[in-house]
């Protein structure tokens, strides 16, 4: 098979637009990805970024919200949006002969939103909805509990939806000013991958983007100062969610690779020791995961479990005990092959859709301002050996550097420090 080509360009507005050629597909996957997140909003307007998003697809001055539906369902496309804390994407799938389509109602949406005062309103009601939604979804909410307290008054602590007082504020004004700073040239990038050729890419997105503001507001960012703290909520459920987690390392940390075949051996798949120990061996928890969390300057490993009301206190000491034997004992070499070939494999396997490459390709230029190949990344793991993995243990796992979030029907349940001791 002939090596996908990835050819990276920087548009006279400093707009970026990255390609990589699929030849032996008919699909293309094209992305606008925004450089901010809801970490760049002001804490008075928590959920903005989320909120534009939503007011993107509402339509624009040429174009309404059902004129976009339409457009793209006519043509068998699949188009999508999503918020995260530093960045947005909006992305478009569509056969080969559709892409001039398909770049002409992004550059649309991204360039010429309407922010009418009514689907603002309307929108509101929405939002709320997806907010309330958290609430009821415990697995989610035990996680917003966890981050809001780990990262205490420092924007990743907030949630991406904002609150419903920040969201009840929001008005086309402040909608259209933030929109106005956010979305120039030089925060966006463009991603497309699929039976593509460059120069044709290039000429659709340099006229279509052509109108794109070049100016505007410079990132601040803070990194956060991490609190460990014991949080736990009583709320009526019938089973207790618990998440445990610790400070990790940021996107581009030179233990990246560690950490990752660290996650998959303590959490991270099937075979891994929590579900082995946890699940399978003392039938504790339906669902027990670890998962990692990495920013531009900070990063977070959390350990998550569904688990009777009375079995809580139990799966933390099971939890604190796989955590010490992964300081405390060099893993067999074994293991260590099993983590490597399950990480390499499932990379693999993510990269063979167009969509999932365009969002690669993206997320590399945003922390990275390169591109890794898929070689790179697997050298990366491969590297890893069994020493690292421990070193990377004690010092992610440092006594006194868990945190942990209990939610469930756990009145008069105490998590006393001590239990979380790692020494």
């Amino acid at each position: 098979m002939t090596q996908p080509t990835i050819v990276r360009d920087v548009l006279p507005n400093g707009l970026r637009l990255l390609t990589e050629r699929m030849p032996h597909v008919r699909s293309v996957s094209i992305g606008v990805w925004l450089a901010r997140g809801s970490r760049h909003e002001p804490p008075a307007q928590s959920g903005i970024a989320h909120f534009v998003e939503h007011m993107l697809f509402k339509g624009t001055t040429t174009r309404s919200a059902e004129d976009i539906a339409q457009t793209i369902d006519s043509i068998g496309g699949q188009m999508d949006a999503f918020t995260a804390k530093e960045y947005a994407s909006y992305y478009i799938k569509v056969l080969d002969e559709h892409l001039p389509l398909a770049v002409d109602v992004l550059a649309d949406i991204v360039m010429r939103p309407a922010f009418d005062a009514l689907d603002i309103e309307r929108e509101k009601k929405v939002v709320l909805e997806e907010i309330k939604m958290v609430e009821d979804t415990p697995d989610d909410l035990v996680h917003e509990l966890f981050t809001e307290h780990f990262w205490q008054n420092h924007p990743l602590g907030r949630p991406i939806l904002g609150s419903r007082d920040t969201v009840e504020a929001l008005d086309a004004d402040g909608l259209r000013d933030y929109f106005g700073r956010a979305y120039v040239a030089p925060h966006l990038i463009v991603a497309a991958v699929g039976n593509v050729e460059h120069e044709r890419v290039r000429d659709l997105v340099t006229r279509a983007f052509e109108g794109l503001p070049v100016d505007g507001v410079p990132l601040v960012e803070q990194p956060p100062r991490v609190v460990p703290a014991i949080v736990i909520r009583n709320k009526e459920l019938e089973q207790s969610h618990v998440c445990l987690g610790t400070s990790s390392y940021r996107q581009d940390h030179a233990d990246r690779y560690a950490s990752y075949v660290l996650n998959t051996v303590l959490g991270g798949s099937m075979s891994s020791r929590l579900f082995q120990n946890v699940r399978e061996k003392r039938g504790l928890a339906y669902a027990v995961f670890s998962g990692l969390s990495a920013y531009r300057d900070a990063g977070s490993m959390t350990v998550y479990a569904g688990c009777a009301n009375d079995a809580v206190s139990e799966l933390i000491d099971v939890v604190i005990a796989e955590i010490r034997r992964l300081k405390d004992e060099p893993m067999p070499d074994s293991e260590l092959r099993r983590a490597k070939d399950h990480l390499k494999g499932s990379l693999m396997l993510n990269l063979e859709s167009t969509s999932s490459r365009m969002s690669h390709l993206a997320r590399q230029e945003i922390y990275f301002d390169r591109q890794f190949g898929l070689d790179e990344t697997l050298e990366g793991v491969e590297r890893v050996s069994v020493d690292d993995v421990q070193r990377v243990s004690r010092e992610l796992f440092a006594n006194g550097a868990l945190a942990a979030t209990v939610l469930g029907a756990v009145d008069g349940l105490e998590v006393p420090p001590d239990k979380l001791s790692l020494g």
